[in-house]
């Protein structure tokens, strides 16, 4: 059964796929093995994280121009509330990496099954591309 309960906690994430909409081609969206988590609390709060395993290391104590693009690119943070609705759990992103993030919701379609959470078919614009695309998600409870 899903419901609010099992999802709430602490999701570690194990592998996020995209699919391009247009031309079918499925790649890893940050990498393989990238690292993320994403929470969902009690009080309807919910924050989400994803950096790429091998990310680029500035060669100073403040990056260029160019490593902050590299850095920006190589990550995703978002916090907001969320609600169940229909299989989907929809993200209120209030605060992103990504400020367009803040102006619409991020609906997740989404399975529970034990201690592994899979959000797939999630409609989405690549941020790095504008590419529309679709992510496939699994997650384990931490």
């Amino acid at each position: 059964m899903t419901n609010a309960a099992n999802l709430l906690g602490t999701w570690k994430m194990l592998s996020w796929t995209r699919k391009a909409v247009v031309s079918g081609e499925i790649s890893d969206a940050m990498g393989p093995d990238p690292i993320g988590y994403l929470s969902y609390q009690p009080d309807g709060r919910m924050t989400a994280v994803v950096v790429k395993r091998n990310r680029p290391v500035p060669n100073g104590a403040t990056p260029t121009d160019e490593e902050k693009v590299a850095l920006f690119d190589s990550m995703l943070a978002y916090a907001g509330s969320y609600t169940l609705e229909d299989g989907k759990v929809i993200h209120h992103a209030e605060a992103s990496w990504n400020p367009a993030w803040g102006v619409s919701d991020l609906i997740r379609p989404f399975m529970l099954d034990g201690d592994r959470l899979v959000i797939h078919s999630a409609p989405g614009v690549d941020p790095t591309t504008g590419e529309e695309v679709t992510y496939h998600l699994e997650f384990r409870k931490v």
